[in-house]
């Protein structure tokens, strides 16, 4: 059985540092704004195991007009896991969560080998692909809600 419940920021580190920093310290999976009260991470459990992580940034990009904005952060899901929908899964209930609390637009920055995943899901690229430093290639991509 599959859920989605809301945990806190040190727990998403079991998926973040295997999948998002490998072979990195686990404070590189400590990123800016994880302990703030707008922020949410919920994780993706295959009954009591935890396969996959989202969180959602209440922060503003200045290229978007809306004033309502949240960024994601941080999908994974680990590598035994992944091509299950899980990732569709997760960021499904990341969009559910948005509509309910009124927001206009999430945007996030896509690996590059991730950008074909969100498109399918009717995430839209934009700009050109840029490098983010110890990360890697990524592309500036949204949906409008």
């Amino acid at each position: 059985m599959v859920t989605i419940k809301e945990i806190t920021s040190k727990e998403t580190y079991a998926v973040r540092q295997p999948v998002l920093r490998k072979g990195k310290p686990i404070e590189s999976c400590v990123f800016e704004g994880d302990d703030l009260e707008s922020t949410h991470h919920f994780g993706l459990f295959e009954g009591e195991n935890l396969i996959g992580i989202i969180s959602l940034f209440n922060k503003i990009n200045t290229i978007f007009a809306a004033q309502n904005q949240a960024q994601i952060r941080g999908m994974a899901v680990l590598e035994t896991h992944q091509k299950k929908g899980f990732g569709e899964a997760l960021v499904r209930h990341f969009e559910t969560y948005c509509n309910e609390n009124q927001v206009d637009i999430i945007w996030f920055n896509a690996r590059t080998a991730a950008v074909g995943f969100y498109q399918k899901m009717n995430y839209q690229p934009l700009g050109e692909a840029f490098d983010i430093k110890d990360v890697g290639e990524h592309y500036l991509m949204f949906k409008k809600l």
